[in-house]
């Protein structure tokens, strides 16, 4: 049986090499990839996602996991394939316009492709119209749009409007997040979802993805 704490006291060290042996110790007990994913490394996340939404740690704390998380992704990844774990949804990522900070994004990012959604990352800076192109070329469900600073974080508008005005049938969702982002914000300006920090933000692509089901 898997041990989430385990999973979390491997993805606060420094070095790869706990992550790494824990992770291939699980795979030569015979535990299946989406197991090793779910029961260890989410789970062992989610540890680390409350105690970072109490302020017991601090975004280097969640960063610092958050890679080591993705070094154990990626020890799996050949499993998912041999497995056929498919993924759970296509979602677009990018930091819009006038923006170039992605410290949140690329957590954002990590946590998403653990959570088995395929992630397209286009980037900082990116305007709208990139983010509208991104549904011809992925035809994502998802399109996630970042911001750090409070003068940027007004260009999600055009974003989303751009992206419902567009003259696609099946438009993708449009979630928002960033430290000035707020609740009331993504509803103000017509979001589809608004999440506080990453690990919300999974939850809330998840509850969009039963949707369109």
């Amino acid at each position: 049986m898997l041990k989430p704490e385990d999973f979390y006291r491997v993805l606060r060290e420094v070095d790869f090499g706990p992550i790494e042996e824990l992770v291939k110790k699980a795979v030569a007990e015979g535990h299946s990839a989406p197991q090793i994913l779910n029961e260890g490394l989410i789970a062992g996340m989610s540890i680390l996602g409350q105690e970072f939404k109490a302020r017991e740690l601090w975004v280097p704390d969640v960063l610092l996991a958050a890679r080591n998380m993705h070094r154990g992704i990626e020890i799996l990844k050949p499993m998912f394939s041999k497995e056929g774990g498919g993924s759970k949804g296509k979602i677009v990522l990018g930091t819009v316009k006038g923006d170039i900070h992605d410290i949140g994004k690329n957590l954002v990012s990590i946590m998403m492709t653990g959570s088995g959604l395929e992630v397209i990352d286009v980037g900082v800076d990116v305007p709208a119209e990139k983010f509208v192109a991104t549904i011809q070329e992925h035809q994502p469900q998802i399109i996630g749009l970042s911001a750090l600073l409070t003068t940027t974080m007004l260009e999600m508008r055009n974003v989303v409007e751009a992206i419902k005005g567009s003259s696609y049938d099946v438009k993708p969702y449009v979630i928002v997040g960033g430290a000035p982002v707020t609740e009331a914000f993504a509803q103000e300006i017509g979001a589809d979802g608004y999440g506080p920090d990453a690990v919300s933000g999974v939850e809330v692509v998840m509850k969009l993805l039963k949707n369109r089901v």
